[in-house]
């Protein structure tokens, strides 16, 4: 509502979740969330939390604008226009809250994708000591966490024309494991996960 819309976001989400229901995920509202305001993305992440309790797999997958304040990664709604830093708690959704919501016991493996390393888009409005791209993180045991490129790089958005099922299959394709948390890049379980999600992305490429 307050920046540039990115092209491809929609068409991502729609595609990935499509993909994790054909693959056996609960989704969410039992469809892609798309275009959340703060209260929405806030009541998302929630029902999120409360859904992955006693889950083998709990999947986090987000798409859109993500921007770094103080070293903390934060997830835009569509609602938000800060013009400072302290603006970022209230308007935006910092990522350690999701990761809090997915510290549920009997959960064996957490995978959050952040296809969100995009440049800061409210420089132009005060909000100006974010970071290029998005802060490295130290995942929880148990929790993979992927970017769209190194953390503090910047991700492009590319074009509609680019294709949906191709940039997503990237993005999947491409991910790696958060820096410094002394684990190997994917243990069995994520390799099939990320293989069957590869598969359906790009099946239709």
């Amino acid at each position: 509502q307050n920046v540039t819309r990115l092209d491809n976001p929609r068409n991502d989400a729609g595609l990935v979740a499509e993909t994790l229901g054909a693959l056996g995920f609960t989704l969410i509202g039992g469809r892609a969330q798309l275009d959340l305001d703060k209260p929405a993305m806030d009541i998302a992440v929630q029902n999120f939390g409360r859904q992955v309790q006693g889950a083998d797999v709990a999947l986090f997958y987000y798409a859109g604008h993500g921007v770094q304040v103080s070293g903390a990664n934060y997830l835009v709604p569509v609602s938000a226009n800060p013009t400072r830093e302290a603006d970022a708690d209230f308007q935006m959704v910092d990522v350690n809250l999701v990761l809090r919501q997915m510290q549920a016991p009997g959960t064996r493996l957490n995978m959050v994708i952040l296809d969100a390393c995009r440049n800061n888009p409210f420089g132009a409005r005060g909000l100006r000591a974010s970071d290029g791209g998005l802060a490295q993180m130290r995942a929880p045991e148990g929790t993979l966490i992927s970017y769209a490129t190194q953390p503090g790089n910047v991700a492009l958005d590319g074009s509609v024309g680019d294709g949906p099922d191709h940039l997503a299959g990237c993005r999947i394709m491409h991910v790696q494991c958060a820096p410094g948390d002394g684990r190997t890049p994917f243990t069995p379980d994520e390799q099939s996960i990320r293989h069957r999600l590869q598969q359906r992305l790009f099946r239709r490429f």
